[in-house]
């Protein structure tokens, strides 16, 4: 299987609103879910989705954080599904993807933020850090979610490679039958959004991802150079990257490492309130003085 983000529901909360945020690199679509109880609030967290998913693959755990007194963020990044463009003049490097991500943080007006990157989403949230090294003013804490130190494993490469073939030669409506493959036990209103998503993706999006994650070095060593609290959240089981790198990456950080046995690629989708407590338990103890606005 391709190392995709999954979704099993669209349930949303009722204190969850899609929006469109402005900012100075372009407009962003963003699932925007309050505290369940301001007066209890805790922190803002901004939530980075995978390769070739969106922010609806954390509604599962919006609740669970929510409860837990905090303001969460889900954001659609250039390119995917509803955020299209962002603007006129669209690029998909990884630098301008974690401009991005640093943007919509600071349009936010939240005091230091807590930031979350699923899979290909944790090497634009690595990136966006690494942009602003860890200003203490923006960022509050930094979780890696089913993400490694380097380019993806073998097998995933491969895969990655037949998917770029095909955008060569293949429109986004032809390529669909091969993805809706892999989502065979989904139910069929979920299966109707996955395919307007993927066809919502720009195309070169997807290329410039999928190079990407081929072709990422390991930056483990300048993260960890960065005074920030940071965790790493691997749920399994995964082959998207060794298990043994994502052990000694954690290790190299000085990160907690937060197994969820269980939770697969997707533990937000599979486990969502072991999730959401685990991630409640480590921004609790990163002791920011946060404001809500």
């Amino acid at each position: 299987m391709l190392c995709v983000s999954q979704l099993l529901t669209l349930d949303k909360p009722s204190n969850a609103r899609t929006r469109r945020l402005r900012t100075s690199r372009g407009v962003f679509a963003v699932l925007d879910t309050e505290p369940a109880d301001p007066v209890q609030y805790r922190g803002t967290a901004l939530l980075v989705p995978g390769f070739m998913g969106s922010k609806e693959d954390f509604l599962p755990v919006l609740s669970g954080l929510s409860r837990g007194g905090y303001r969460v963020l889900a954001m659609d990044g250039r390119g995917q599904h509803e955020t299209g463009t962002a603007s006129s003049a669209p690029s998909y490097a990884k630098s301008e993807l974690a401009r991005d991500v640093v943007a919509v943080a600071r349009q936010l007006d939240a005091g230091a933020v807590h930031l979350l990157g699923h899979s290909y989403g944790g090497l634009i949230a690595r990136a966006a850090v690494l942009d602003t090294l860890g200003d203490p003013s923006l960022w509050a804490s930094l979780t890696l979610m089913n993400f490694g130190p380097g380019p993806v494993s073998a097998a995933q490469q491969e895969r990655l490679r037949m998917l770029l073939s095909g955008l060569e030669s293949m429109t986004p409506a032809e390529i669909w039958p091969f993805i809706e493959n892999q989502e065979s036990d989904v139910a069929v209103g979920v299966k109707e959004f996955l395919r307007r998503r993927w066809l919502a993706n720009a195309p070169e999006h997807l290329t410039a991802a999928a190079d990407q994650m081929l072709g990422e070095t390991d930056l483990t060593t300048r993260l960890a150079d960065i005074d920030l609290a940071k965790a790493v959240l691997s749920g399994s089981p995964d082959a998207t990257w060794s298990p043994e790198d994502v052990e000694q990456m954690a290790h190299r950080l000085g990160a907690d490492l937060i197994s969820l046995p269980g939770g697969g690629h997707s533990p937000n989708v599979h486990l969502p309130n072991e999730t959401a407590a685990a991630l409640i338990d480590f921004w609790d103890r990163c002791g920011t003085a946060p404001r809500f606005r």
